[in-house]
């Protein structure tokens, strides 16, 4: 029995999307640059709105920018006739998407939001639709072919691309950070990976910190009870100026080195390496595998001579960072 084989359909449907995303890229003026600083400086909420596919493209759009930090919802064109409407306020933007810009279900959304004086932003194809002529800003995309002649795919791709081109350029307007993008993805495998060093370090009496004038033979009881396999050594004004480790004692011990006779300041390894609270944990675990090592201190960039906290190998793989 002959195998079906289709691979020349996807090819040609990736390729209509090519062509048609390559048309978009010209089509983009100053209008995308109004609608991003519009976006960007939006006080209130971003909300998007389509028909059908264009809907399902707004639902997406408005996920994208609520992750970038623009809050933004999708409202359902079939139920903002029957009260949705009530959902937005006069400080809010409202982006319609219509490849055609006359669907009945938007109209009265278009009239509420010009008599309410509701910035209006238009994605839409066509320049004597009834959507092109009532926005404030008209993002014109362009008009494409359709995979099978009739199924919304390439405008569907053209519609998305364009929301996408938003959000990103709105969230570098925005200085929108990695630090920023964690506080609202803190679950997950992308949350984990945009750990801080902040988020998984030790503080206060739990870093083992000693005076550098110390005897070990007292040193060598915080360790134990510390249980990281290590020591800082701080001097009178409390600056980290060395540290020990559980690796190096061993080796005193090998060479029959009486440890309890001598202070800290004698075994100690001088400027530790340290990182600022506010590098990627994953950025943290690389210095520790380069560097063979199994502990950071942790300053904040405020004050660099002073220690906040100590990140141990163990407490960066605990909170899944890889």
């Amino acid at each position: 029995m002959r195998k079906n084989n289709y691979t020349a359909v996807a090819k040609e449907v990736i390729n209509l999307e090519i062509k048609a995303l390559q048309k978009l890229k010209k089509k983009i003026n100053n209008s995308f640059n109004q609608a991003v600083s519009k976006i960007a400086k939006c006080q209130s909420k971003v909300i998007l709105c389509g028909v059908g596919k264009s809907g399902i493209i707004a639902s997406k759009i408005s996920a994208t920018l609520s992750s970038v930090g623009t809050p933004s919802f999708n409202l359902s064109a079939g139920d903002s006739s029957h009260g949705d409407l009530g959902s937005i306020s006069k400080k809010d933007i409202l982006i319609l998407i219509s490849n055609s810009g006359d669907t009945n279900e938007l109209k009265n959304i278009i009239q509420f939001a010009n008599r309410n004086k509701i910035l209006l932003i238009g994605i839409v194809s066509k320049k004597n639709s009834a959507l092109f002529k009532a926005s404030d800003i008209k993002i014109l995309i362009p008009a494409v072919k359709e995979s099978g002649d009739i199924v919304p795919t390439s405008s569907t791709m053209v519609q998305l691309a364009i929301g996408d081109a938003l959000a990103i350029a709105s969230m570098q307007y925005k200085k929108f950070g990695q630090l920023d993008f964690k506080k609202i993805h803190p679950s997950g495998s992308l949350g984990a990976q945009l750990k801080t060093v902040e988020d998984v370090m030790l503080i206060g009496n739990k870093i083992p910190f000693v005076s550098h004038k110390l005897e070990m033979k007292k040193a060598l009881k915080i360790l134990n009870k510390k249980k990281l396999g290590v020591l800082l050594a701080q001097n009178e004004k409390k600056k980290t100026v060395g540290i020990i480790t559980d690796g190096q004692i061993r080796r005193f011990n090998e060479k029959k080195i009486d440890l309890h006779s001598i202070k800290v300041k004698e075994i100690m390894t001088r400027k530790p390496i340290s990182v600022e609270k506010n590098v990627l944990a994953a950025r943290a675990l690389s210095i520790m595998n380069s560097r063979k090592i199994t502990s950071l201190c942790v300053y904040d960039k405020k004050n660099k001579s002073k220690t906040v906290g100590i990140v141990h190998i163990h407490n960066i793989l605990q909170s899944g960072v890889k």
